[in-house]
């Protein structure tokens, strides 16, 4: 029985792995071989893919998009850190009027899809002068607007977790809420802040609805926009180059996933637990 749980995991994992092979795989093809080889091995290797892939967007090479994309990402992990675990420990532990209300606000908010805020918050993002920047991404990732009421709800359940003796114990040796907060609790929250980290970061990563809304200028655009550049009208479009820089693009992702997933295992299964 044993055997067969490991023959059909293994077989799920592969037909969930398979696209990533495939993309792999295509980047070393040429256009004839994609459309023409239904093996998902080529031909022939074609490592000029990679150089071309990198070097396809005029004067812009592809480091530039990279590093706009972990510049970008790792602006909104950080603002969605401070945010959401500020809101989180508020709600976990401080006493203010309709705090039942308020959080139950944050959580129906969950439910709206976000698309239904998108056209006042351009119209706000104009009358600011934001566009064309990266603040309308960054700055409501600070005020916990960037995916802030599923972190902050999974932050509040660890915390619930954690023993209201540990407060008492701080406010007999003296300190404060603020600075129970930061040498005492967030020590503790390690394993829930990487889960929200690593949750913080692909979806940073991958976003492109917001990236193709606010930003327009070549230079800024992010991994997600540059790849779009591949697609040309007229049908020439380097196949294979575009599939290597986009295994090149989830690969930060990948390895992030991979080295992060004791931790990530370790938030998941912990939250909410007493």
């Amino acid at each position: 029985m044993r055997y067969l749980k490991h023959i059909l995991l293994s077989a799920c994992g592969l037909v969930m792995v398979y696209p990533i092979l495939w993309l792999f795989f295509g980047s070393f093809k040429t256009n004839d071989d994609i459309f023409g080889n239904a093996s998902i091995l080529p031909s022939k290797l074609q490592w000029s893919n990679y150089k071309d892939g990198w070097f396809a967007i005029g004067e812009h090479p592809f480091h530039v998009f990279f590093a706009n994309s972990f510049l970008l990402s790792i602006s909104i992990l950080i603002g969605t850190l401070f945010s959401c675990s500020l809101a989180a420990y508020g709600f976990a532990r401080l006493r203010f009027p309709l705090k039942k209300t308020w959080f139950a606000v944050l959580l129906v908010t969950i439910m709206f899809p976000k698309q239904i805020i998108i056209i006042p918050q351009y119209l706000l993002f104009a009358k600011l002068g934001w566009l064309n920047s990266y603040l309308p991404m960054t700055i409501p990732a600070w005020l916990g607007e960037f995916n802030g009421a599923f972190f902050i709800f999974l932050l509040v359940q660890f915390i619930r977790g954690i023993p209201r003796e540990l407060d008492e114990a701080a406010v007999v040796d003296g300190a404060g809420k603020v600075r129970f907060f930061f040498r005492i609790l967030l020590p503790l929250l390690k394993p829930a802040m990487f889960t929200v980290s690593i949750f913080a970061f692909m979806w940073s990563w991958d976003d492109f609805f917001s990236h193709l809304l606010y930003i327009n200028s070549v230079k800024l655009y992010p991994v997600t926009l540059a790849l779009n550049l591949f697609l040309d009208n007229t049908g020439k479009t380097n196949w294979g180059a575009m599939f290597s820089v986009s295994f090149l693009s989830i690969l930060p992702l990948l390895l992030l996933f991979f080295f992060a997933q004791k931790h990530f295992v370790e938030g998941i299964s912990t939250t909410g637990m007493k």
